[in-house]
């Protein structure tokens, strides 16, 4: 029992072994959560600060109460986009920066309480809905946003805060000549020496942002830096999270509460995936309400701490595991080696300037946009396309939640579309050979008395009106009286399939043939049995396979007919 609520009890005696492996991937770790913190708390609206007060709390938690042993989670890009998105509707953060922290951290508690509901509710299979594509859309449209959000930095420009994409497009080409040289030089700089760190110097690869950031600023330093227009985001304090209580209430919840559900599922989405992507390789088992639990536990925490919402990130998680972390000791050695770090050295972000961090979040934003992920949905599938489209259109063009929920809602529409129109393929046979599809051999040959269909796909109320106009179909034809159902395809039956299927039986039975069903799988005749729909049909049309249906349905056939038959298909004829 104890190790089902604190699942931390099942790793903790390892780490008398795994201590040392911890430790270097811990304080990889570190190096690599610097510059995110930083990065991802400007695109949430908020200070720098805030970035380490999520860094800080929110990786414990999440790895403590979680199931996978190497993800971190923190501070992430879609997730601060949302936040940014949403909060910014309500209040502006540079005229209003104290409301509007105080609005995120109600915003994150709230995120986290419905994301500890849905695990506690075990609701983790949840995500399994959420189309790949729907992500896909989404991560690429939030990377276009972030990106335009960024280039006033890179350009030196003064576009007005809370545009839109098509507004800061707008501005961004109508006032391109009075672009800062100065500040564009040292963005793109910094975006170069990331880029060449990343590609070329392999040994270094890992901590290209922060060697970028530090080449960026001396680059400010040597061209004169406030002379010239260029800003520094200025000291950070060193201090502790501070703790405080959200400020929550009925019209706070009116207010964010879908806001607040789209960004737990978000969440949710962006960590389990995380989680078994790593578990591939580890072959950990993932359980995705734990996933929940621990996601939720550290959001509620982090609002307490003045930090806002995170989810797991894919980067950090990736070194996490490159570098051997074998259990979450290595993000507690990350998260002290953080703290070390803020306390020591947080004087010199004040060298740090805007068009570095810039670049920065321009490179983050690029990251987010998957072309090899983006080019397999154009190559494979026109419906995934569509919902790829509606998802990244939508990011950019209206509001986050919309533009999630719509994608959902397309994908699931493609998904209902194509289980209503279930595969019904008719069965021949040659010389008594197996049977299959008579499509696939011209010289196939049929009973002239007994129809053999089988159905590919579930008997529910979305593909009724298919399957009854096939079988209407062959009602018309008078010389079919005897249907024979190869089931095996058939998943389950619901209500509604039940009642038509009962139905459609005792038509063909009245008219002195019937249907008769070999190979149903028994979780497939729950319905049929608990609403005594089986018994109405016949529970002797039901057989275990096609052999012994035919033995017995063969029986009920004309025989005059049978006498002239040339096709003689069955071992019984």
């Amino acid at each position: 029992m104890w190790p089902k609520i604190f699942p931390f009890l099942t790793w903790f005696p390892q780490i008398k072994k795994t201590w040392k492996d911890d430790l270097i991937a811990g304080l990889t770790g570190t190096v690599i959560v610097i510059p995110q913190a930083i990065a991802f708390a400007i695109i949430a609206g908020l200070p720098p600060i805030y970035g380490f007060y999520t860094a800080l709390i929110a990786p414990v938690i999440a790895a403590f109460f979680g199931s996978s042993k190497q993800m971190v989670s923190g501070p992430a890009t879609a997730i601060s986009i949302v936040i940014y998105a949403t909060i910014s509707k309500i209040v502006d953060p540079l005229n209003h920066l104290e409301t509007y922290v105080a609005l995120t951290l109600v915003f994150t508690l709230m995120t986290g309480v419905i994301q500890l509901a849905m695990g506690l509710a075990r609701m983790g299979k949840l995500v399994n809905f959420v189309s790949h594509s729907v992500i896909i859309g989404f991560t690429a449209g939030a990377g276009f946003l972030i990106g335009f959000k960024q280039l006033k930095h890179v350009f030196g420009l003064d576009v007005p805060s809370g545009s839109t994409f098509i507004e800061i497009v707008s501005y961004i080409s109508t006032h391109l000549h009075l672009t800062n040289w100065y500040v564009f030089t040292i963005a793109i700089s910094t975006i170069i020496i990331a880029v060449l760190i990343k590609k070329y110097i392999k040994p270094l690869s890992q901590f290209y942002m922060i060697i970028a950031m530090i080449f960026g600023s001396i680059l400010s330093i040597w061209l004169g830096g406030e002379v010239h227009g260029i800003t520094s985001i200025g000291a950070i304090k060193a201090e502790w999270p501070p703790f405080k209580i959200p400020q929550l209430n009925l019209e706070k919840i009116q207010l964010l509460s879908s806001s607040a559900f789209t960004l737990a599922l978000l969440g949710l989405i962006e960590a389990v995936a995380i989680a078994r992507s790593i578990a591939i390789s580890t072959h950990q088992k993932i359980n995705n309400n734990q996933e929940f639990i621990g996601q939720g536990l550290a959001n509620i925490t982090t609002s307490f701490f003045s930090g806002f919402a995170g989810s797991g990130s894919f980067s950090r998680s990736a070194v996490n595991h490159q570098n051997g972390a074998k259990t979450p000791f290595a993000i507690l050695f990350t998260t002290l080696f953080l703290a070390l770090i803020l306390f020591v050295f947080s004087r010199f972000t004040a060298f740090l300037v805007q068009p570095v961090l810039g670049g920065i979040i321009l490179l983050v934003s690029f990251n987010l946009i998957d072309l090899y992920q983006i080019k397999k949905i154009f190559k494979s599938s026109g419906r995934e396309l569509i919902v790829f489209g509606v998802t990244f259109l939508g990011t950019l063009f209206f509001d986050i939640e919309v533009a999630i929920f719509s994608g959902i809602l397309f994908s699931l529409f493609f998904y209902l579309e194509k289980t209503a129109h279930p595969n019904i393929a008719v069965l021949g046979t040659l010389h008594h050979r197996k049977f299959i599809n008579i499509i696939r051999d011209n010289s196939i040959k049929e009973c002239p008395q007994l129809k053999i269909v089988r159905i590919d796909g579930s008997i529910y109320f979305g593909a009724i009106e298919v399957i009854s106009d096939y079988f209407g179909s062959l009602y018309r034809q008078d010389d079919i009286k005897h249907v024979l159902i190869v089931a095996n395809g058939i998943n389950f039956i619901d209500l509604s399939g039940a009642e038509w299927l009962t139905e459609e039986v005792l038509k063909w039975q009245d008219r002195g043939g019937g249907i008769y069903f070999s190979g149903l799988k028994i979780v497939s005749q729950t319905t049929l049995m608990r609403g005594g729909f089986r018994k109405n049909i016949g529970s002797e049309n039901f057989f275990k396979d096609k052999h012994t249906a035919i033995h017995t349905i063969y029986q009920k056939l004309d025989k005059n007919i049978c006498a002239t038959c040339k096709a003689r298909i069955f071992v019984e004829c």
